[in-house]
This record gives structure tokens, C-alpha cells and sequence, in this order.
């Protein structure tokens, strides 16, 4: 598809004007936040009988056939979203069991036609010869995306990360980043909460990668503790070398300061990066507003898409009520569901508690470090040197059992 620059002029205009319906909700609108609810996703992998990736998603989601299950990136890969469920009481518990039942209902369907689900931040037996422009899945969005990436940089993707081993290539489609399977957490907060959250989400990734990392391995060489980061970081960068060595930012983004409202990240995207996917629906948000609709806000909502922030702000319309959401992508997903819910009860039980301190995390911690602490962790898991107010520098393993574990603790004593 060749979008004209009528299209792309378009678009910027539309955009603009959503950003500007946007500031005008966050004044005068009511968004759902009632209660703060926790929804999660999980990409997996497909693999044969002998544990081979297996490019079967079409026929595996047609014998699943379930709505919560989709596509991914990759032919390899699985998707299935996990409905929000309120915190209070044993929500946790909730989440856990709806995960572990869809599981196991998806793995006895996807048997009868030779593939098995397999959660892991990388598959081990993934090869290079395995991503590639014919391993996409058949969605069309996924292939307009790829064509646009590599219109943007206008030469092959350089794959490179110093670890335990090299690893040093080139790609010429956006498939290895459906190598990276993640485990997304969604936690959907009023307005007024936004920036707390998502600034807290911010300080305490690294620790979240430190624990859960589980994918050194991508085709065949031993990388980073959790390579799914530098891998989705390179495999979607639009910018050619030059432009990196102007400072041009990385459409993977970890941000680069603390925020005060979520507006701040709509306009940072729209400020910071060009679109990828110039496509235009008829509602004019202005209009909708000036008749008491809620807009979807497709536009801004797309390109907001095109931007892989790690703590990613999400704007929905569920049943003519806007809600807002911080959707956390740092995890790898897996290996277990008990990994999965551990990760979970980690992450949202810090949330409760970091997002109502007196003295905000943020406020005590450099941005600088809260980046620098995600890439450490990243490449050293449990074994990596974390900066934390009033503890300095220590290892992972022990700021996460003396200090945030015993805060996560509380914070699900108070969801309760």
C-alpha cells in the first residue's frame, strides 16, 4: 500500500485535532474509575512434537475458537487477552485461575492440529531461517507495518547484542521481533491516578525484568539474561544509523522523564514520532465532543500503537465510557503459570502501595536510573547492581527480598 502525502497531511491534521479532544475530555469528561480493575495479556509460541516453532496460528486459533484468543506478529505466535477483574478481594487468585483454565482448553485443542503453546520471552529452538517477510502472520495491518518500518529506514535491520555470546545480523522484515513474547499487565486507573502509576510502573521495572528474566537464548547463542529487550529494541528501530547518532529517539521507547498527567505521553508521541500507519476514520473527535460522545480517538489511538513505549498509556471506549490504562510490557512471558501469577501478585501488589506513598518513588530516584536499572537487569537478571533511594546501589536479589518484596506483600493485604 503507497500512502500519497495528501494522506499523510491528513492524518497529522486528524491526529492534532484527537490530542486536542483528548485535553478537552481530561477536563470535562467522566472516565470509568470506579475501581481500578487488572487485565493481562500473553503471547505464546507455537511449537511441533518436538518442540520446533510450527507457523500453524491460522489453525490453532481456528480449533481454539474462542474471542479472547488472536493473532500475533508472527505465524509462530498466539495471542489470548485476559478480561479486567477487579483487585479487591481474591482477584489475584481470579486471574490466575482464568488464566491456568484457558490454557489448558487451549492446548488440548491446538494438539489436534500438531502444535502445543509454549510461554517463554524467547523460544530456545527459534532459528534465524524461522523470521522472515513469509513467516507473518496472513494479517494485512502486520505486513503494512513491516512495509512502512523499512520504507522509514530505508535499509535492512541490523540485528547486533554483545552478551555471553555475539550475536551480529541483518534482517530484512520486522519477524524477529515476533521472537519476543511478553506477559502485558493492565491496570486501568481514574485520571487523577494516571501519572502516579505510570511513574511507579517506570521505577520499578528494572526489578520486574531482574525476577522474571528467562530468555538468554535467541538462535542459538547465549545473550543477555532477558535478550527480548534489546531484541525489541532493535527489531522495530525505523532509524537508520545517522539519525540514532543525532539522538533521534527509538519508536521502543523508555521515556526520558517523569510525567504529571497522561497527556504528557499522547503529546510526546505526536511531538516525537512520525506516523507509521497515516489511516483516517470519518468521525471528527470535535464533533462527537460537542454532542456528549465519547470519540475513539482512532488516529491518536493508532499511532499511540506505533510506539512501544514499555509502560504504554492506553485510551479505550468501553460501552460509551472512556477509560484510561497503563499496560506494563516489560515481562517475558512464562515459563509456568505460577511464574505467571508470581509476576502478577509482584507487580500489582507495588503498584498499591508505590502509587499512594507520601514521598513518591519518583520524586527520590533519577529518571536516568529507573532506565539505566531495566537495561541492567535485562542483561544481568538477578545478578544485576540496581540503583534504589536509600539503598544506593545493591544487587537485584537483594533489593527485591528485603525491600520490594515485603512492599508488594502489603500491597496485596491492602487490595484486599
Amino acid at each position: 500500500m503507497v500512502f500519497s502525502r495528501e494522506d499523510r497531511r491528513r492524518y497529522r491534521d486528524k491526529i492534532r485535532r484527537s490530542l486536542d479532544a483528548l485535553a478537552r475530555m481530561l477536563r470535562e469528561f467522566r472516565f470509568e474509575a470506579d475501581r481500578p480493575r487488572a487485565g493481562l495479556e500473553i503471547e505464546l509460541n507455537l511449537v511441533d512434537d518436538r518442540g520446533e516453532p510450527t507457523m500453524k496460528n491460522a489453525e490453532v486459533l481456528a480449533a481454539i475458537a474462542q474471542p479472547d484468543w488472536a493473532t500475533e506478529l508472527g505465524q509462530f505466535n498466539v495471542e489470548i487477552n485476559i478480561l479486567p477483574e477487579p483487585l479487591e478481594g481474591d482477584g489475584a487468585v481470579r486471574l490466575e485461575k482464568a488464566v491456568r483454565d484457558r490454557l489448558n482448553h487451549a492446548e488440548e485443542r491446538a494438539d489436534t492440529v500438531g502444535g502445543h503453546l509454549v510461554m517463554v520471552g524467547i523460544l530456545p529452538t527459534l532459528r534465524e531461517s524461522d523470521v522472515h517477510e513469509g513467516t507473518l502472520s496472513a494479517n494485512p495491518r502486520y505486513r503494512l507495518l513491516n512495509e512502512q518500518i523499512f520504507a522509514a529506514r530505508g535499509e535492512d535491520m541490523h540485528l547486533s547484542i554483545e552478551g555471553g555470546e555475539s550475536l551480529d545480523t541483518y534482517a530484512d522484515s520486522i519477524t524477529p521481533e515476533a521472537a519476543c513474547t511478553s506477559l502485558q499487565l493492565h491496570l486501568q486507573v481514574a485520571p487523577s491516578a494516571f501519572a502516579a502509576t505510570w511513574n511507579a510502573a517506570q521505577a520499578v521495572a528494572g526489578p520486574q525484568v531482574a525476577v522474571a528474566a528467562n530468555s538468554p537464548f535467541l538462535f542459538g547463542r547465549l545473550l543477555w539474561q532477558e535478550t527480548r529487550i534489546p531484541l525489541f529494541e532493535q527489531a522495530t528501530d525505523t532509524r537508520p544509523v545517522e539519525l540514532r547518532a543525532q539522538g533521534v529517539r527509538p519508536r521502543v521507547w523508555f521515556g526520558e522523564r517523569w510525567i504529571t498527567s497522561v497527556f504528557d505521553l499522547f503529546e510526546e508521541n505526536v511531538r516525537y514520532f512520525p506516523p507509521l500507519l497515516p489511516l483516517c476514520e470519518e468521525a471528527d473527535p470535535q464533533e462527537e465532543l460537542d454532542r456528549g460522545v465519547p470519540p475513539e480517538l482512532a488516529e491518536l489511538t493508532l499511532h499511540n500503537g506505533t510506539v512501544y513505549r514499555w509502560n504504554r498509556p492506553i485510551y479505550a471506549v468501553v460501552d460509551g465510557v472512556p477509560h484510561l490504562r497503563v499496560e506494563n510490557r516489560v515481562l517475558p512471558a512464562g515459563p509456568s503459570v505460577a511464574d505467571v501469577a508470581a509476576n502478577v501478585a509482584f507487580y500489582y501488589g507495588l503498584m498499591r502501595v508505590l502509587t499512594e506513598a507520601e514521598r513518591p518513588i519518583w520524586t527520590r530516584m533519577p529518571f536516568s536510573a529507573a532506565r539505566d536499572n531495566l537495561h541492567a537487569a535485562a542483561r544481568h537478571g538477578l545478578g544485576a547492581r540496581l540503583y534504589w533511594p536509600g539503598e544506593g546501589e545493591v544487587t537485584a536479589s537483594d533489593l527485591i527480598l528485603r525491600r520490594l518484596l515485603p512492599i508488594a506483600d502489603e500491597g496485596l493485604g491492602l487490595w484486599r
